[in-house]
């Protein structure tokens, strides 16, 4: 067990013939006494600065856990997000690839559709065409008789009827 002050202070020596000075051995005593209480504070201000420090670095030891935790918490769930945004991108062009075949596969109903309604009027007109054509070469033909000449060879008296007029309107 270390030495304490209150030793130093209460230690006595035995005297003997010759001994040393009692006044310069009690102030010597003292000078030690004091610089050992200085040793022994500064001692005890360590070890308290020692504890406050060990305190300090457990909790930056903490705060560094807890960062290294948290970033391994962050890189995990920027992994998730990055694997559910491709999963998601992959549906979103799934969907969109199914989209478009669709609407290619509509467009393409709809061009044969058209294509098979052009080709039906296309018909009808050449059957309009033939039937219209067909039509004026038969009044053409009509135009064309003998028919017409004959027509013109008649003569109707206007006396005569005048006379079928007045015997229409008594009857």
């Amino acid at each position: 067990m270390p030495l304490t002050p209150l030793d130093i202070h209460n230690k006595e020596f035995n005297k003997g013939f010759r001994g040393y000075d009692e006044d310069e051995v009690n102030e010597f005593l003292d000078q030690v006494i004091k610089d050992y209480e200085l040793v022994l504070r500064e001692k005890k201000e360590l070890e308290e600065k020692i504890n406050e420090m060990k305190d300090r670095l457990g909790h930056f030891v903490n705060i560094e856990e807890t960062l290294n935790k948290s970033i391994v918490i962050a890189q995990e769930a920027g992994e998730d997000v990055k694997r559910n945004a491709q999963k998601e991108a992959k549906l979103i062009i799934k969907e969109a690839e199914k989209n478009a075949d669709r609407i290619v596969n509509e467009s393409l109903s709809k061009a044969r559709k058209i294509a098979l309604e052009i080709e039906d009027l296309k018909k009808q007109s050449k059957v309009f065409r033939t039937r219209f054509k067909m039509l004026i070469e038969a009044q053409l033909d009509m135009l064309n008789t003998d028919d017409w000449d004959h027509l013109l060879e008649y003569e109707v008296d206007a006396t005569e009827l005048k006379i079928h007029e007045e015997e229409d309107s008594l009857a």
